[in-house]
């Protein structure tokens, strides 16, 4: 059931107590240890993140430039946003007329045009991605915790029997696994706050089921002997905490198993006009999946494009026309989404986060004073079509987009130049600023801490995040 919660400090700290009181390490208990400065009141119950895997070009989507058409042998300095911009239901704001459906909904949200990703000197997708989800700079000598997991620990689930925190879309970074699961994961927090893994959105509900060819009763007899064979163990000389942790994973998951709850996960009972909406692939069907779960109770969603290097939003090359193919992808979904929560009576209680790690520029890979050269050249000239759209990494600004959970309707925040370099030219967002506004929409202090190896770990880095107040209706 979603409520309001204005924690008083005692509060505040009695309910995140609760919400962890088994969250044991191999380094000891983790403890809650801050003292808010002052009581916040929460304006959303639950958290969903469309992620745009890959760095998505700002410029052709949310911050629209200069519209400048193919020309063979056209100066590549000359290119600004390769789309034409329309008009949306925000009155004086454009986007690009690849997302027609999401304009019709902008007049719910707010659109941050300055998201300033971090300078971590060379520009790399696991290193911003992991920065984003963190909110810490890696390498770290911790494992730092996703704000999924941070979010899971802190307040708990909202459904006993749902999954805090739900991870939809990613199956495998095409060789860079390693650095995404680093930023998948509930860090030092431990796998009891990690994400709920569902790859295959259409095939959500068999995650919730026993393994094909095994049916209920034989599952449960498994299940069953190995809990035995555990408590036999813990009995004989006690479990290490990893273990204790798992076991915790293994009553939840089967709560979940046998809940009303896992219905939510079966697309098959959505009815079939409305999943045709969604259905413009995973993507889609995992927005679908989203609203069903935050119907069902779950706390934390994040949906991704996929991160898969030079696939999806990572444009290297052909920027133009693979930017045609994503938007066609998330355009009806999202909207559909933001559509749906409004007219459930949702949207006021969950916040919608669509952002990447990066935006894109032609020209500029990094700072614009000091470019890097990545994996594709840009000629002076552009030649072929394939250089034509935005293919270089670019930290200067960038697009976010909120709606729902408190946050402002009808609104733009910050301002950008109108000549490349693209840079923030008012009221920068940074990474700290972002995610103490995400945490502050679920009464969580951006200076709330986990002790761990015997320090405080804040939430935002070094318990310094300052939500902007202007997002905030």
């Amino acid at each position: 059931m979603m409520h309001n919660q204005n924690f008083s400090r005692r509060d505040f700290l009695r309910t995140t107590g609760a919400a962890g009181a088994a969250a044991l390490l191999g380094q000891g208990t983790v403890q809650a240890v801050v003292e808010p400065a002052q009581p916040l009141k929460a304006t959303a119950d639950a958290v969903i993140v469309l992620w745009m895997a890959g760095g998505q070009a700002a410029t052709e989507t949310w911050d629209m430039k200069k519209y400048t058409p193919f020309e063979r042998g056209m100066e590549a300095k000359a290119v600004y946003s390769t789309f034409r911009a329309i008009p949306t239901t925000l009155e004086g704001l454009r986007i690009s007329e690849g997302m027609p459906h999401i304009a019709k909904v902008m007049h719910l949200g707010t659109l941050i045009k300055t998201f300033k990703a971090g300078d971590l000197g060379f520009i790399l997708h696991s290193r911003h991605q992991y920065h984003w989800h963190t909110g810490y700079v890696p390498p770290q000598t911790v494992a730092a915790p996703h704000i999924g997991a941070v979010i899971s620990r802190t307040l708990g689930p909202r459904h006993p029997d749902v999954p805090a925190f739900i991870d939809i879309g990613q199956r495998s970074a095409g060789g860079e696994d390693f650095e995404v699961k680093a930023f998948q994961t509930a860090g030092f927090l431990g796998t009891a706050y990690g994400p709920f893994l569902v790859p295959e959105p259409a095939q959500a509900i068999y995650t919730v089921q026993p393994p094909p060819g095994m049916s209920r009763k034989r599952f449960e007899e498994r299940r069953q002997l190995y809990l035995k064979t555990l408590q036999a163990r813990r009995a004989a000389k006690g479990l290490d905490p990893k273990e204790e942790e798992f076991l915790k994973s293994i009553e939840g998951a089967h709560r979940l198993l046998n809940s009303p709850a896992a219905k939510a996960f079966d697309l098959t009972l959505e009815p079939k006009e409305s999943y045709n909406i969604y259905n413009t692939g995973r993507f889609g069907l995992g927005c679908l999946l989203a609203r069903r779960l935050v119907e069902a109770g779950a706390r934390f969603i994040e949906v991704t494009t996929e991160y898969v290097p030079f696939l999806g939003w990572d444009t290297h090359e052909n920027g133009h026309s693979r930017l045609v193919e994503m938007m066609k992808q998330i355009d009806a979904p999202i909207a559909q989404l933001v559509k749906d929560l409004e007219a459930r009576k949702l949207l006021s209680r969950t916040l919608i986060v669509i952002a990447s790690e990066f935006s894109r520029d032609m020209l500029t890979e990094g700072k614009p004073e000091n470019p890097v050269k990545d994996q594709v050249q840009v000629p002076e000239r552009v030649t072929e079509e394939k250089f034509y759209g935005m293919h270089r990494h670019f930290t200067g600004a960038g697009g976010v987009v909120l709606f729902g959970g408190g946050i402002k309707r009808g609104s733009v925040y910050g301002e950008t130049a109108n000549e490349r370099p693209f840079v923030t030219t008012k009221n920068p967002v940074t990474i700290s600023n972002l995610h103490a506004s995400i945490y502050r929409t679920l009464g969580i202090p951006a200076d709330l801490s986990y002790e761990t190896e015997s320090r405080p770990f804040y939430v935002t880095e070094d318990g310094k995040g300052k939500a902007i107040d202007a997002l905030f209706g």
